[in-house]
Formats: structure tokens, sequence, C-alpha cells
């Protein structure tokens, strides 16, 4: 998850652009999330469960997995969305009021669209450059949203519960803003996973970066993206943990 590179930031890290916080600002959902939502970090009304999240792995959703496991191949997506669905079940427990089921059905589901995009460009355009303004990502959202109208109704779920999915699909990356409480579990779910050290190892190979700077670049700059508090503080905890299990202080 990286843009163009600005400049150094404190600790020798790299600064990338981020989004820009005009854009959909003026959107009537966004500014209705807003509204009822003031205060950010968005305080937790639950319990927030900061231990690391192997203890917890969710459960359920066996059919929706097994009707998107050629989607799972690309892309890490076998270890992604199964370690980013265990997050956002805790945030579901942190936010009672959220929607489980859209919360969690649009994190499964979210990007599936990897699989159906020109593989070869991944890397080179979905995470190099401005990535948040590249074609591929737009596409990959696209595809996503294709995937959960063509496995949904056969899953039992009615139309308008599967266009509030692609709403979230839709914009998850490249919309700077979210639409509702659902949409904002689903955005810091979706950042969450790279703060385990299972996250870490992939995604830092994605984005040609050792560990050791790719940590510091996720307590920098993605942990003031995250929307909740639950989110905050689940993901400090964990890349407290990661850190320390590798030795990014000295293996530098």
């Amino acid at each position: 998850m990286t843009a163009q590179p600005t400049g150094p930031a404190p600790g020798g890290t790299t600064a990338w652009a981020s989004h820009d916080p005009s854009d959909h600002a003026s959107d009537a959902r966004a500014l209705a999330f807003v509204d009822a939502h003031p205060v950010r970090p968005i305080p937790a009304a639950g319990q927030v469960d900061a231990s690391p999240i192997a203890g917890t792995p969710a459960t359920g959703y066996a059919e929706l997995f097994a009707a998107v496991v050629p989607e799972t191949r690309t892309r890490g997506n076998d270890i992604h969305l199964p370690i980013s669905l265990a997050f956002a079940t805790r945030l579901c427990d942190a936010y009672p009021a959220a929607d489980r089921e859209l919360v969690s059905v649009a994190i499964i589901l979210h990007d599936t669209g990897w699989a159906h995009v020109d593989e070869s460009r991944i890397l080179s355009e979905g995470f190099s450059g401005d990535w948040r303004k590249a074609a591929i990502r737009y596409e990959h959202e696209s595809e996503g949203c294709t995937v959960a109208r063509r496995v949904l109704p056969g899953l039992g779920y009615g139309l308008d519960f599967i266009e509030q999915v692609c709403t979230i699909i839709d914009g998850h990356d490249t919309r700077p803003v979210a639409f509702s409480l659902e949409d904002a579990l689903v955005r810091d779910a979706d950042r969450l996973w790279r703060f385990d050290h299972a996250g870490i190892a992939l995604a830092s190979s994605w984005f040609g970066m050792d560990p050791a700077v790719y940590s510091d670049r996720l307590r920098s700059e993605i942990l003031p993206e995250l929307i909740t508090q639950a989110a905050v503080e689940m993901g400090t905890a964990d890349l407290d943990r990661s850190v320390a299990l590798l030795r990014t202080e000295v293996i530098r």
C-alpha cells in the first residue's frame, strides 16, 4: 500500500504520498458517516481484544470460502483473507452496532478481484508508484464486485445485501473515505493483517522492502490511517509483538 516517495520521514524511513482527503469528502454517504462518528479514531463500544490474532481464528463461512478458492490462489489471498476475517470478527465485537454479516462477507470477498486481472501487472503497477491511482487497483475492485454478484445469490444472499457488499468492495483501496461503519471496519481489517508477522513477511516482499523498513512504515504511516480506536489498539499491540519476534531493531 504505497504511493510515490515524497522524501525522508522521521526515523529514516521513506515518506509516501497519501490520499487527497478532499476526494469523495462531499459525498452524502461520507458526510453522514462523519456526522454519526465525529470522534476519530472512533471509540469502541464493546470489548477490544488485542491478543495475538492466531489465538482466535474466525469461524463459519465455509461455503463462501469454498466458492472462491480459485480467487484465493492469487496475491497471497489464502493468507490475507482468513487473517483479515479474524480481525474483522474482533472489530465487530468492539463495534456491536455494525452489521456483522455484511462486514464478514465483504472482507472475505474484497480482494478476490486480484484473481481476474493481469497477474503480471499486480506488483509492477498495484504496489509501486502512485498505487492509489493505479488502473489495476480500480480493476481489481470492479472484478471483486463481479465475483460477489456471481457467488452470493447461490448462497442465499439477496440483491440489496449484495449491492451493499459491492459498495464496500468498490473503493476499498482507491476511495479515501468510508461510507458506513461496516465500510470502516472492512478497511481497518484489510490493514490490520499487515501488522501480524505473517502479513509483514508477505507484504514487505510485495513492496520490495525488508521487514524492518516495512515495520517502520506500518507504525508511521498505516497506524494513523486506521479509522477505529479498536483497530489502533490491535495494530499497535500486534506490531510491537511482530518487531520483537522479527528482531527488526538489529536485522535492518
